[in-house]
């Protein structure tokens, strides 16, 4: 059996990254392997000015609900016969999440399939990922040749 962790925060991205792998398994399934997926709903962080005024229980039913709402638009493509889906909610560091599940679960695959957020650098999933220190406000070259170039052409 073939177990795969699957980290998610955004569920069109997700079953774009997933495709490929679903294809793949399909392959392996005419061999009579089933697949385990463990999919980590990642839900987006409050605010500070939001926490301040919402208790945690209001939060947990918050991030409940919308979890809930992710693996309902997920559900369709774990639909195959042989295939077991484990929901599960991420809380604290991804990484230790991970080992968390690793203990649980047993040996894994992992797949990292947030979506990348423009200005935000991504938790670690494992600790053998590499981490990046970019600056919160470097752009890429091509915005700021984009917006050199809007800016001469204006005047």
């Amino acid at each position: 059996m073939d177990k795969i962790i699957v980290y998610v925060d955004d569920a069109s991205h997700a079953l774009q990254q997933l495709a490929p792998m679903k294809n793949g398994d399909a392959k392996l399934r005419s061999a009579g392997t089933a697949t385990t997926w463990i999919l980590v709903a990642c839900p987006p962080r409050l605010t500070q000015h939001v926490s301040k005024w919402v208790s945690h229980t209001a939060r947990q039913k918050w991030r409940a609900k919308w979890s809930d709402d992710l693996f309902a638009s997920l559900s369709c493509a774990f639909n195959e016969p042989g295939d077991s889906v484990v929901r599960v909610v991420a809380t604290g560091r991804l990484a230790v999440f991970t080992d968390q599940l690793h203990a649980q679960h047993g040996v894994a695959r992992v797949l990292d399939a947030r979506c990348p957020r423009f200005g935000q650098d991504l938790e670690p999933v494992t600790q053998s990922q590499p981490v990046s220190h970019r600056s919160r406000w470097a752009a890429p070259g091509a915005v700021a040749g984009v917006g050199a170039l809007m800016a001469l052409a204006s005047e």
